[in-house]
Formats: structure tokens, C-alpha cells, sequence
């Protein structure tokens, strides 16, 4: 399963400019192409007055294409310039931390060893 999903919006770095569209780069596996139609919902006269070569944007995720690591893209609609404002959900701990592991590892070492030794 994917880490990108439909409608997600996620940063990407700007890594060519076509007449077409944007290509961009998410990480290692994933690259997408912003067609020119999903620039802007207005005509695109040069597609340079949007984004650079280098950029770091917010896209929205239109399909996903797992097998090639392949995304179809847009920033129409979106606040693509403003990378700040991708929503993160805070990491909530539990009251005991750690303990609960460290109460745990010697129960799963002992049972770990009883099977290496069967």
C-alpha cells in the first residue's frame, strides 16, 4: 500500500518544466507530473510564473499509480506556495512511555531464546 493517497496534499520538489506541465519529485520512489490544466483554473501563458525549477510545493494528489511510482498532481485550488500549511497530527504518548516496553523485553528475550533453543 501506498503512502500517497487520492486528495491528500503532500510537498514536492519542483525537478523540470515542460510546455505541458510540471515534473516533480515526492521522495526516492514517487515522482508526479502537474499537467497544465491543473495549474490554475484561468489560461497558462508560461507556466515559469508559477513555479521554478528547485521549488518546494504543496500539491493535491489526483491518482496514484503504485506500479511506476507515478502521481497525477494539481496545485489548482490549493495554497501550493505555502508548504507551512500541511496539516500534521500531533503525536499523543501514552502515560507510561517507555515502560510498558521496557516491562515487556525480558518476557520477549526469554521466550525468544526458549525457541531458538527448540
Amino acid at each position: 500500500m501506498s503512502k500517497y493517497r487520492k486528495y491528500h496534499i503532500v510537498k514536492a520538489t519542483v525537478t523540470g518544466i515542460e510546455s505541458y506541465g510540471v515534473f516533480v519529485s515526492l521522495d526516492e520512489y514517487y515522482t508526479g507530473l502537474i499537467h497544465i490544466s491543473e495549474i490554475t483554473n484561468g489560461y497558462v501563458k508560461d507556466i515559469n510564473d508559477y513555479v521554478k525549477v528547485g521549488d518546494i510545493i504543496c500539491v493535491k494528489i489526483l491518482d496514484v499509480d503504485n506500479d511506476l511510482g507515478h502521481l497525477r498532481l494539481s496545485i489548482k485550488d490549493i495554497d501550493y506556495k505555502n508548504i507551512n500549511k500541511i496539516r500534521r497530527k500531533k503525536i499523543k504518548e501514552t502515560p507510561l512511555g517507555f515502560k510498558t516496553l521496557a516491562y515487556h523485553l525480558p518476557i520477549w528475550i526469554e521466550n525468544s531464546i526458549k525457541n531458538i533453543k527448540k
